[in-house]
């Protein structure tokens, strides 16, 4: 079973981000974005998800995956490695630091917060960057 949850680290947007202020998702076009659903489920609930919950569940609804189907279906989901949270387009594009606590749950920080520097200087965490969009 894989896994894309991180102990005690705190990602920080990625060097690309075109926003240096977070920005909450924009809508998208017929049914949610990807980044409005990890958005609100987030930060509607901080601390209370890990990751793979907050990937498994976003792929769920877009997938249209019924609750008696979910344990199965998230099972086949980590049979093989998916993208971690470094790749979601919160810390890519949005301007969205992630933090995962000493339990692995997950809450976002806007970029240029105060909240946000606090975490990005915290000698205690582990620092990862979220990954570029560009390769130059």
């Amino acid at each position: 079973m894989h896994t894309t949850n991180y102990i005690s680290t705190f990602i920080q947007i990625a060097d690309d981000c075109p926003l240096k202020e977070a920005d909450v998702p924009a809508p998208g076009k017929k049914e949610p974005s990807i980044a409005e659903l990890q958005f609100k489920m987030i930060y509607d609930n901080p601390y209370k998800y890990t990751s793979d919950d907050v990937l498994f569940e976003v792929y769920a609804q877009r997938n249209g995956i019924k609750a008696s189907e979910k344990k199965a279906a998230r099972e086949a989901f980590f049979s093989k490695g998916q993208a971690c949270l470094r790749a979601s387009p919160l810390t890519k594009r949005w301007g969205w630091g992630v933090h995962n606590n000493e339990e692995g749950k997950v809450a976002i920080y806007a970029a240029g917060s105060a909240e946000y520097k606090k975490l990005m200087t915290d000698k205690s965490l582990k620092q990862t960057k979220a990954m570029r969009s560009s390769r130059a």
